[in-house]
């Protein structure tokens, strides 16, 4: 019974988390953003630290955190008020997809999904009564969406998708499928992207319950294991003709989805780098080496400045990015330069954070071997690492090397 306690006294070890700020960049900050910063930091202490090991060694997804996302305004906050949303701007949904990923990449992904995937397709394409239908109740949690583009065939070549539907005069009939769909197994509502009868690519709000429609859930992941991953399954499955997202016309409708969502990854990996720098930090104070804490040794300094000087740089990214989001002047090539820069460079600090926890940083008592093996997913998804760089060659040149 001891032992017992004191192995869950190690798992909800005290999250001390203290932001880097080398460059004082909280001073460009208002006092609402670091509010809401702070509002979301508190709740990652609170609901996600304590309990994140053990989900994730278990490959469990905490339903109730989605009610409690919900209740916090971390889905859809970009969205006006009207529809649930918190009528926020860019840079306060970045800081909170800081913080959340700070916590997990799995946590944010849910929230990602359901406010850049799921929400703004449906506020941005979609008609008054689907906008009043859908968005408050994915605001509050009740409802958990997905978002349906990936195929198994068809990754970084959307347009090339097999998924499809026919107009069947009162219905649509939707056949194919997808993959690697977060949020997919326990969703509520799909917005799904299949080509009509013309090969043209249009969105589809599908729910549960719909025959037809199965959404069976992906077993082995060693990354993301706290998320819930699936397939989509669409077997003849009858859509009513008031679920086509009636803007969305062309492969532009989900890539402007993809915009939104690469935009929430930028920080949150940030979130995840930050976090595994504290960490590291903390133990080079602590842990003693030939007399001395190794923070003492050059090589263990040469490894956080060159982690605070990365986050420093992936900070001020994602400050100016936000700017340009408010402004409505940020390109698609400027998004996937701060997704793929911030995932490369949180992928380089949680490898040299283990590095200086040694041993320890491969156990689950640090966030370090959690984040890396996340990470490899965030490198992958919303655009893999070297999509983005042809994206922003195809912007440099004028070339695209893709096509």
């Amino acid at each position: 019974m001891i032992q017992e306690t004191m192995q869950f006294q190690k798992k909800v070890k005290a999250d001390l988390f203290e932001s880097p700020d080398f460059y004082n960049i909280d001073d460009l900050l208002s006092e609402e953003h670091k509010m809401i910063r702070q509002a979301v930091r508190d709740f990652v202490k609170r609901e996600i630290s304590p309990y994140i090991e053990d989900w994730y060694e278990k490959a469990h997804f905490p339903y109730e955190i989605v009610r409690k996302f919900g209740e916090l305004g971390v889905f859809g906050p970009t969205i006006p008020q009207e529809y649930g949303g918190g009528g926020l701007d860019y840079i306060a949904y970045g800081l909170m997809m800081q913080e959340i990923e700070r916590g997990d990449s799995g946590m944010r992904s849910t929230a990602s999904v359901q406010g850049s995937l799921v929400m703004y397709p449906i506020y941005k394409f979609g008609s008054e009564e689907q906008r009043r239908k859908y968005l408050p109740k994915l605001a509050s949690g009740e409802w958990l969406g997905c978002f349906g583009l990936t195929e198994p065939d068809f990754g970084s070549n959307p347009g090339g998708m097999k998924t499809h539907f026919k107009d069947m005069g009162d219905h649509y009939l939707l056949n194919g499928s997808k993959m690697w769909i977060s949020n997919a197994p326990m969703a509520d509502v799909a917005v799904v992207w299949a080509k009509n009868e013309a090969g043209r690519i249009k969105g589809l709000i599908v729910e549960k319950g719909m025959e037809g429609f199965s959404a069976p859930e992906i077993h082995g992941k060693w990354s993301l294991r706290a998320s819930t991953t699936g397939e989509l399954v669409f077997d003849n499955v009858k859509v009513p003709k008031e679920n086509l997202l009636p803007g969305a016309d062309g492969l532009s409708g989900p890539l402007q989805c993809l915009d939104s969502a690469r935009y929430g990854i930028s920080w949150g990996a940030l979130g995840a780098a930050m976090d595994c720098y504290d960490t590291a930090l903390r133990y080079a104070k602590e842990r003693i080496q030939f007399d001395k804490p190794i923070a003492a040794f050059q090589l263990t300094q040469k490894k956080l400045a060159e982690m605070l000087t990365e986050i420093t740089k992936a900070q001020l990214i994602c400050l100016r990015l936000g700017q340009l989001m408010n402004e409505g002047k940020a390109t698609s090539a400027q998004i996937s330069l701060a997704k793929r820069n911030n995932v490369e460079i949180a992928l380089r600090v949680a490898r040299e954070a283990r590095q200086i926890l040694g041993g320890m940083g491969i156990t689950n008592e640090y966030p370090i071997m959690r984040h890396m093996m996340n990470l490899e997913s965030v490198v992958t998804y919303e655009g893999t690492h070297d999509i983005h760089l042809l994206i922003l060659g195809a912007a440099i040149t004028g070339i695209p090397a893709f096509k």
